[in-house]
């Protein structure tokens, strides 16, 4: 599994989980860790050409 893969399996497990979740703060947790991930997957796959 390449480090995309496993940031995008982990960014869909983090948001799913916090849809779930009723703990406000491991929602937020959650939701950073996910942000986090979004962060790393755009500085590692190339941007599209516009």
């Amino acid at each position: 599994m390449t480090r995309i893969d496993y940031l995008k399996d982990q960014l869909a497990r983090a948001e799913r989980l916090a849809k779930a979740i009723l703990d406000r703060q491991t929602v937020e947790r959650l939701q950073a860790y996910a942000a986090e991930c979004r962060t790393e997957l755009q500085v590692l796959t190339p941007k599209a050409a516009a």
